[in-house]
């Protein structure tokens, strides 16, 4: 039988460390499969004006499946000055790759789970009734509607005149902007619509049913934001109390939410949001169990197979250059078993997350970020582990 192609996808800064490092755990693991390097990130725009080419869709295309690294993204105008002067005055504008491959390929549905593992100094405290400490199980999976909603694209500065007309037709829009030169105004549009609010909110129902979560949680901003968030708590209602009646629905605004974030965590099991409020509640939720390094996620469409699966921390370029990458690897080594989930290899992902969780237990072997120190590079010479001293605990418990 021929082995399984996997493309990759190292794209920027701790990308490539952190990416190496999790492909040597899916091998000690008896993962086998072939590794396909696609080109995407901050070098492609520069020298060709294009951070996700053609190619690599093609490649995701063929082969369905992609492990992501790490992304750099920086404003417009700074984007433009970073260009190879051979490609500048052309029109080209800079735009995520990783939010090009969402749309691209529609992977509107994004899963962050955040759960503790015991033994994490990171892990969220907080002071019980008699004034001693305790330390709450996080235990939450979030479901981020990812190609709608803010995060669209769609916006402007200086409004097209036929753009500005369509918003002087709300009578709010006249009232409050209508005096303010058009050149002056930037839009950014939210939008849902049915189809992808329906199938992200099934998405958190099903999950919360296969695994015995008690609750559903839209985290929204209904009392003000109507149209959009009242959009997607009705919906949700309606499917609860049609499809879903054993699990609980509750409903948070997003700014309470983040409030509740430290006072009751451990209530908390499946939530649900658009794509702005998602990635807030989602960062918020791996604060608790010990930042991003340990903040894993998957992003698919079911209808076409197609899963990308990464760590939702950043490019961290001022560590890329370090002699020995000393950033922590178990987001992506998490974000790899959720890809070993999505394709039926469970039975391997269960024992990679046992062999994580045992080493962090343990606690004999520890990146600078679990052992609070500032990121630099003597890091590895004051005790912390490494980026392959982490995955080589792994591999041994493995």
């Amino acid at each position: 039988m021929s082995k399984r192609k996997i493309v990759t996808l190292p794209g920027d800064g701790i990308g490539k460390a952190v990416l190496e490092a999790a492909i040597r755990v899916l091998d000690a693991a008896g993962f086998e499969a072939e590794y396909i390097e696609g080109d995407i990130g901050w070098e492609f725009w520069k020298h060709e004006g294009d951070p996700l080419p053609e190619r690599t869709l093609k490649l995701l295309e063929e082969h369905k499946i992609a492990l992501f690294g790490a992304i750099t993204s920086k404003p417009k105008d700074a984007a433009a000055e970073e260009l190879d002067p051979a490609m500048r005055g052309k029109g080209l504008v800079y735009s995520s790759p990783i939010v090009g491959l969402r749309q691209h390929f529609n992977l509107d549905i994004c899963m962050r789970p955040c759960h503790t593992y015991k033994g994490n100094p990171l892990n969220f405290v907080r002071r019980d009734a008699d004034g001693g400490m305790e330390e709450p199980e996080v235990d939450v999976v979030i479901f981020r509607q990812n190609t709608e909603g803010l995060y669209s694209g769609i916006e402007w500065s200086d409004p097209p005149q036929n753009v500005h007309d369509a918003f002087m037709s709300h009578p709010k829009f006249a009232k409050n902007f209508g005096s303010t030169p058009k050149e002056e105004l930037s839009i950014s549009s939210r939008i849902f619509t049915k189809k992808a609010t329906g199938r992200i909110l099934r998405a958190a129902f099903e999950h919360a049913r296969k695994y015995g979560y008690k609750s559903v949680t839209v985290c929204e901003k209904p009392n003000v934001l109507r149209e959009t968030s009242g959009m997607m708590y009705k919906m949700a209602m309606e499917m609860q109390k049609n499809e879903f009646p054993e699990i609980e629905l509750w409903n948070t605004n997003v700014d309470a939410q983040m409030m509740w974030l430290t006072k009751n965590p451990e209530n908390y099991g499946v939530i649900v949001a658009g794509n702005l409020f998602g990635d807030i509640i989602s960062d918020g939720f791996a604060g608790l169990i010990g930042g991003l390094g340990f903040a894993c996620s998957a992003q698919y469409n079911p209808d076409n197979g197609i899963g990308v699966f990464e760590p939702t921390h950043g490019s961290a370029p001022k560590y890329a250059d370090y002699p020995v990458s000393i950033v922590n690897p178990v987001a992506m080594v998490e974000s790899a078993c959720m890809m070993l989930d999505f394709i039926g290899e469970n039975d391997k992902a269960a024992k990679i997350r046992k062999a994580v969780a045992a080493v962090i237990a343990e606690g004999k072997v520890r990146t600078y970020d679990m052992m609070k120190m500032r990121g630099s590079a003597d890091v590895v010479n004051e005790g912390a582990a490494s980026t392959d001293e982490m995955a080589d605990a792994i591999i041994a418990r493995l």
